[in-house]
């Protein structure tokens, strides 16, 4: 019963985190976004105290429930294993802790936690790992089933459905997504919670509390046949059954085990204070067994990792546009800006970027296109505001409303139109009504907070056709002017952040 229990809790979990990655229409977030908002790294990050004391609380109680039935990695990973054990029985066996692994993993990220190399702390982070795969690897076949759907839709005269745009946000982020998924698939078919057990700082630091938690498997070694059916069918490879004893640093609570005991020897019960191991005479005369680490399958390895790579440059070929089947139109160039462009609620970008962990959940929820992983080094994995799509409308706020880590700070329209993010500038080489010596205009017109005026190219001159130029005390940086800038390949207008945001 614990063992359904678990599996039906962690099924609705993983289906409805995945959906928020995936969700097209934005209104999964109003009843799932609390998901995202109870997974422990980002919950820390948010200053979250409640709910880090909850699971906290939890896994002494439980042991490492969170890491079995809350965390979508680790999920993911039984899934994986599940599979493979359909076709493979009694895969496993009791292995001994990686301490070195283990321990130097933690540090690692610790280290670079502190010291802000928040590459390597998104890379490890078990909830932005699987939110980066699913926005890359399943976004864009759920976005093209979303497209024939509305196809379909409107073949009969319906709108249930409607086409959005799947495109490639960061080729960088989209491999490094894929080579993730290709890491955690191997770790999890060959050798179950490896990546869990030996690579998550997360379940480092759960492990922590769970050696001491209240409830947990028990082995009774009176009952015990040493048939180690257990042992084989635990994923974790934290049972020892010659000498009757469970690493519960390790164990993630799957159940597994109790469930496929015979003999009734293995109970999942009040152990608190009480002693893991066996008396010397329950284990007399049993042989202390450790099976070596079975070796990862090499040309599996090479063959899904060259089979990614093609995958991922098929992806990544752009399709060209024409206007009305004729005129071929460039795209827009993202531009250098000085400073990056962060999202309202994010204060400025180096508390952005400091707090997030680059999930890329308010990539995937965006419903502007504004929000893309960046490609720099600084900031790889991370989001950042570019205008090539879409901007950033005063109404919307979605990013801050689903942002899990406290990196964008909810705030309601109101506020949002009062938020200065960023300085629009005009490039008067790049104007159409200079390079062209044709009227616009385009700019002023749309822009929200009427920040941009229109005067006369030549001052004295009253027949001069207009230009635009920036009221910089009104401009809020949303974006507007340099999506609908008509020049191509750049935008006559860049938008360039602000190392502070204003408010007012």
């Amino acid at each position: 019963m614990l063992r359904k229990l678990r599996i039906i809790l962690a099924a609705l979990v993983f289906a409805g985190i995945t959906l928020l990655f995936l969700d097209v229409s934005g209104v999964l977030h109003a009843w799932l976004g609390w998901l995202a908002k109870i997974q422990f790294f980002p919950a820390v990050l948010a200053l979250n105290v409640a709910v880090v004391a909850v699971l906290v609380v939890l896994t002494l109680l439980l042991g490492r429930v969170y890491c079995s039935v809350i965390c979508p990695l680790g999920i993911f990973q039984d899934i994986v294993s599940w599979i493979h054990g359909r076709r493979k029985k009694a895969r496993f066996a009791w292995k001994g802790e990686l301490k070195w692994l283990r321990y130097g993993m933690l540090a690692l990220f610790l280290v670079a936690l502190v010291a802000g190399v928040q590459v390597f702390v998104a890379l490890l982070e078990p909830y932005s790992a699987f939110g980066r795969m699913t926005q890359n690897l399943l976004g864009p076949l759920y976005g093209w089933g979303n497209n024939l759907l509305a196809w379909i839709s409107e073949r009969a005269d319906g709108y249930a459905f409607y086409p959005r745009e799947v495109w490639v946000r960061s080729l960088p982020t989209f491999l490094i997504a894929l080579l993730t998924f290709v890491l955690v698939v191997v770790l999890a078919w060959t050798g179950g919670r490896t990546w869990c057990n030996s690579i998550c700082p997360v379940g480092t630091i759960l492990s922590f509390f769970s050696r001491f938690a209240m409830f947990r498997p028990v082995i009774d070694a009176d009952k015990c046949k040493n048939c180690k059916v257990c042992e084989h069918k635990c994923k974790a490879s934290c049972i020892d059954i010659a000498r009757h004893k469970i690493d519960y640093s390790r164990c993630v609570d799957c159940f597994d085990c109790l469930d496929n005991c015979k003999f009734g020897a293995l109970q999942y019960r009040f152990a608190w204070g009480k002693s893991t191991g066996a008396s010397p005479a329950a284990v007399k005369g049993t042989k202390a067994a450790q099976d070596s680490p079975s070796n990862t399958d090499a040309g599996r390895r090479n063959f899904l990792a060259v089979s990614a790579l093609f995958g991922a440059g098929a992806l990544a070929q752009a399709q060209k546009k024409r206007d009305g089947g004729f005129a071929e139109i460039l795209p827009k160039t993202r531009p250098e800006r000085t400073v990056p462009l962060t999202p309202p609620g994010s204060g400025s970008p180096k508390h952005f970027y400091d707090r997030c962990t680059a999930c890329q959940l308010c990539v995937s929820a965006c419903p502007n296109g504004v929000l893309r992983p960046s490609a720099s080094l600084e900031h790889l994995m991370q989001p950042e505001m570019s205008y090539e799509r879409g901007y950033c409308r005063p109404e919307c706020t979605v990013c801050a409303d689903v942002c899990p880590a406290g990196a964008i700070l909810p705030l309601t329209p109101e506020e949002k139109t009062q938020v200065h993010i960023g300085i629009a500038t005009v490039n008067r080489d790049l104007c159409v009504v200079e390079a062209d010596g044709v009227s616009c205009g385009n700019c002023a017109r749309h822009c929200p907070t009427g920040a941009i005026l229109m005067v006369h190219s030549v001052a004295d001159d009253p027949q001069s056709l207009l230009i635009p130029v920036v009221n910089e005390d009104r401009c809020i940086g949303c974006g507007a002017c340099e999506n609908l800038c008509p020049a191509r390949p750049l935008s006559a207008i860049t938008v360039n952040g602000r190392s502070t945001h204003i408010i007012g």
